[in-house]
C-alpha cells in the first residue's frame, strides 16, 4: 500500500498464518503492505464482511476500504515505522451495503523486510452494545444502592447542565421532530420576551420565526432550523430575524444542530445571538466609509482644482494701478468683502474681472475655503446641471460614478461664475433656487443637500439688454446684482499703463528667460496712444510679444498699435471721437473693427497658436461667441484658392 509500483505476485502462504490466525477472537487480516495484498484472514473477518474467505484471499486490501485509500496508506506506514498503530477513522462496507464503523489496531508481523501488517478489526456499534450490557449487569449486581447512586449522579449532571444553560449568554432552545419547543434557556427568554412555560409545546417557527424582516410570510418549509432535522445536517445562518412577543423583530445569527437517535434526526437544538449592536456598528461603519469616500472624492476634485489654480498664470497678487477708477474699485472691494452679499462684476473682456473676484474672496472670512471658478461659456449645455450640482452613478449615460458638483465643492467658500450670461435660460431657474435656498439635488438623486456658498458672477454682456430680449431672467439678475462692481476698461485708466507695462515686462523677461529690458518714456507714450480694445490682457500680450522679438531695446512702432482708423469722408464722425469718453455704439464699432482686423491678419482662423484668439488675448470660445453676436463669419476671411 505504501508503494504504487506494480509488482509480480508470487504465491505467499506462510505456514504460520494457516494455524494461528483462525484462533484470534476478533476479525483479523494479514496484509502485505508493499503489494497491497490480503495474505490471510480468519472466519470472523469473513463474517464481518458477509463474504467467503476464498473470495477475499489475494484481493487488494485498499479495495476493502472504499474511499479511504490515502488514510489507509498513512496508517500502514505509521504501523511499519512505529511497530503498531490504532485508529477509529475507518469503516468497511458489508456485502448487503451497510457501513461498519471500526476500531482498528495494527502491528508489524514477520521480519522487517517483509512489510507484513496484521490488522485487528472491531465493530464499534457492537463494542458499545457490549459495554452497555456490561454496565447494566454491573449496576444490577450493585443492587438498589448503586441505582440510587446513579440516579443521584444523573440528577447532579442535569443540575450542572441547567447551570450551564443559565450561564450561557446565547439563546438556546430545542424543538422536536414536529417543531414543538422542548426547552428554552433564560437568555432566550430575555431576548424573545417569552417565558419557557409559554413556549413549551408550541411550534417555535409560528411564534418567533414566522416572517421576514419586511413582514412578508416565512414559509415553514423554507426554514433552515427545521431543515436540520429533516436532512440531518447542521445549518448556520449569518443574518436572519426573530420576533419578540411584543411584535417587534431583531436581527440574529444562529446554528441549528440536529438531535440524532440511532442515526435518525428526532429534533434540533438552536443556538442564536442578537446581532443588533453588530449590525448597527456595521451600518455606522458603512456610513462612515461612504462619508470618507465622499470626502476623499471631494478632496481629490478640490486638489485638482487647486492644482489648476496653481498652474494657471495670474498676473498679479494684488490689483495694480493708482488711477481714480482703480481706487474706486478697491474701495468697493473693501466694502463688500466682509459680507456674504452676492457680487456682479461687469466689464469688457481682459479688464481683470476674475482678479477682482479673487481680491473679494481673499479679503473675506471665507479665505480658508476654496474659490471655485466656473467658466459658464465653456460648459456644454447638456452638462450644465451636472457641472453645477453633481450627479449620482447611473444618472445618465457615461455617469460611471458619483460626481461632486461645483456648488458642493464651494461649500463654505466662494463660487465664481465667469461669463454668467452664457448660462442657458432653462437652467437659470435652478440656479436661482440654489441662490435663494442654498439647497440643491444632484442629478439622479432625491436627497436635498444644503450648502453655504457665496456667489460672485462676472459678465461682459449687457444683462439688462439680455433681459429685454428674454435671454436672461430678471429675478436671477437681481439675485446676482446685490452689489455691482464695474471693471473699467484700460482706455479709462490710461495713467495705470506705465505701472502695468513695467509689471508685465518684468514677468515676461523672467518667464521667457530673456535679459532685463528697460521701458522708455517714448515706449510708454506709444502705449498710451493705443485704444486697447483687448484691455489689460491685450497689453500683456503686446509686452510679451515685444520681449520675444526685441533686440536690446523694445520697439512698439508696430501695425498692431496704430491708432483707431479715421472715419471715411462720406461717414459721419463718431460723436465724442475727439475725447477719451466713447459711447456704447462707438465701443461696439471699435470692437467690431478690431475683430475684423484680427481675422484678416489670421486668414479667418479663430483657434490655434496662430489664430485670432491668441492675437486678441482672449479665449477661443469667448471670441466665437462674440463673433456670433456681431454676426461676423470667420469663413469670409479665409483666402480663396485660385
Amino acid at each position: 500500500m505504501s508503494v504504487n509500483k506494480p509488482k509480480i505476485m508470487s504465491p505467499v502462504a506462510p505456514t504460520l498464518t494457516e494455524h494461528w490466525i483462525d484462533h484470534l477472537p476478533e476479525p483479523a487480516l494479514l496484509v502485505d503492505a508493499s503489494l497491497d495484498l490480503v495474505l490471510a484472514l480468519n472466519n470472523a473477518m469473513a463474517r464481518m464482511l458477509g463474504r467467503s474467505r476464498g473470495s477475499l484471499l489475494g484481493q487488494a486490501c485498499t479495495g476493502l476500504f472504499p474511499g479511504q485509500r490515502a488514510g489507509l496508506i498513512a496508517f500502514t506506514e505509521e504501523t511499519l515505522f512505529r511497530g503498531h498503530a490504532w485508529s477509529r477513522d475507518f469503516s468497511l462496507s458489508h456485502r448487503d451495503g451497510h457501513s461498519i464503523e471500526l476500531e482498528l489496531s495494527a502491528a508489524r508481523a514477520g521480519e522487517a523486510e517483509d512489510q507484513q501488517v496484521l490488522f485487528l478489526l472491531r465493530d464499534r456499534r457492537l463494542l458499545r452494545t457490549l459495554r452497555e450490557r456490561h454496565e447494566a449487569n454491573h449496576y444490577h449486581r450493585g443492587g438498589l444502592l448503586e441505582w440510587r447512586r446513579v440516579e443521584e449522579l444523573f440528577k447532579d449532571m442535569e443540575r450542572e447542565n441547567q447551570l450551564i444553560l443559565h450561564a450561557v449568554g446565547e439563546g438556546i432552545y430545542g424543538v422536536d421532530a414536529e417543531g414543538r419547543t422542548t426547552f428554552l434557556n433564560p437568555a432566550a427568554e430575555r431576548m424573545l420576551g417569552w417565558r419557557g412555560d409559554e413556549l413549551m409545546g408550541r411550534v417555535a417557527h409560528r411564534v418567533m420565526h414566522h416572517s421576514h424582516e419586511d413582514g412578508s410570510l416565512y414559509p415553514l418549509k423554507d426554514c433552515p432550523i427545521y431543515a436540520a432535522f429533516r436532512d440531518g445536517s447542521v445549518h448556520r445562518v449569518g443574518e436572519d430575524w426573530f420576533w419578540h412577543k411584543d411584535g417587534s423583530s431583531f436581527p440574529v445569527e444562529y446554528t441549528s444542530t440536529p438531535i440524532m437517535d440511532k442515526g435518525h434526526p428526532v429534533g434540533a437544538v438552536v443556538v442564536f445571538r442578537d446581532i443588533s449592536q453588530r449590525m448597527q456598528a456595521q451600518k455606522e461603519l458603512q456610513q462612515a466609509l461612504e462619508e470618507v469616500e465622499t470626502l476623499k472624492h471631494r478632496l481629490e476634485i478640490e486638489n485638482a482644482y487647486l492644482q489648476e489654480e496653481l498652474s494657471a498664470e495670474y498676473h498679479f497678487h494684488e490689483i495694480v494701478g493708482q488711477s481714480d477708477a482703480i481706487k474706486a474699485i478697491v474701495r468697493r472691494i473693501g466694502l463688500v468683502a466682509p459680507t456674504d452679499a452676492n457680487v456682479l462684476i461687469t466689464g469688457e473682456s481682459g479688464t481683470g474681472k476674475e482678479l477682482i473676484a479673487r481680491a473679494i474672496h481673499q479679503a473675506s472670512d471665507r479665505r480658508d475655503r476654496p474659490l471655485i471658478r466656473v467658466n459658464c461659456a465653456a460648459i456644454p449645455k447638456d452638462l450644465f446641471e451636472s457641472e453645477f450640482f453633481g450627479h449620482v452613478k447611473g444618472a445618465f449615460t457615461g455617469a460611471f460614478h458619483d460626481r461632486v458638483g461645483r456648488f458642493e465643492l464651494a461649500d463654505g467658500g466662494t463660487l465664481f461664475l465667469d461669463e454668467v450670461g452664457e448660462i442657458p435660460l432653462e437652467l437659470q431657474g435652478k440656479l436661482l433656487r440654489v441662490l435663494q435656498d442654498q439647497q440643491f439635488e444632484r442629478v439622479g438623486e432625491n436627497r436635498t443637500r444644503a450648502v453655504n456658498v457665496r456667489v460672485i458672477a462676472a459678465t461682459n454682456r449687457d444683462l439688462k439688454a439680455e433681459i429685454r430680449e428674454k435671454h436672461f431672467r430678471e429675478d436671477l439678475y437681481f439675485r446676482l446684482n446685490v452689489f455691482p462692481i464695474e471693471s473699467v476698461p484700460l482706455r479709462r485708466r490710461i495713467d495705470d499703463i506705465p505701472m502695468l507695462a513695467q509689471e508685465f515686462l518684468e514677468r515676461a523677461c523672467v518667464k521667457l528667460n530673456r535679459p532685463r529690458l528697460a521701458l522708455r518714456i517714448s515706449d510708454v507714450e506709444t502705449l498710451k496712444q493705443h485704444h486697447w480694445p483687448g484691455n489689460v490682457r491685450e497689453l500683456e500680450n503686446v509686452i510679451e510679444r515685444q520681449v520675444i522679438t526685441a533686440g536690446r531695446h523694445l520697439d512698439f512702432d508696430l501695425p498692431g498699435l496704430d491708432a483707431p482708423p479715421a472715419p471715411a469722408a462720406d461717414e459721419t464722425p463718431l460723436r465724442h471721437s475727439g475725447s477719451q469718453v466713447l459711447t456704447n455704439q462707438e465701443l461696439r464699432e471699435l470692437e467690431k473693427n478690431n475683430l475684423i482686423r484680427a481675422l484678416t491678419a489670421t486668414g479667418g482662423r479663430v483657434f490655434g497658436d496662430d489664430g485670432a484668439a491668441i492675437m486678441l488675448g482672449m479665449k477661443p470660445t469667448t471670441l466665437s461667441s462674440r463673433l456670433k453676436k456681431l454676426n461676423i463669419n470667420p469663413a469670409g476671411f479665409r483666402p480663396r484658392l485660385e
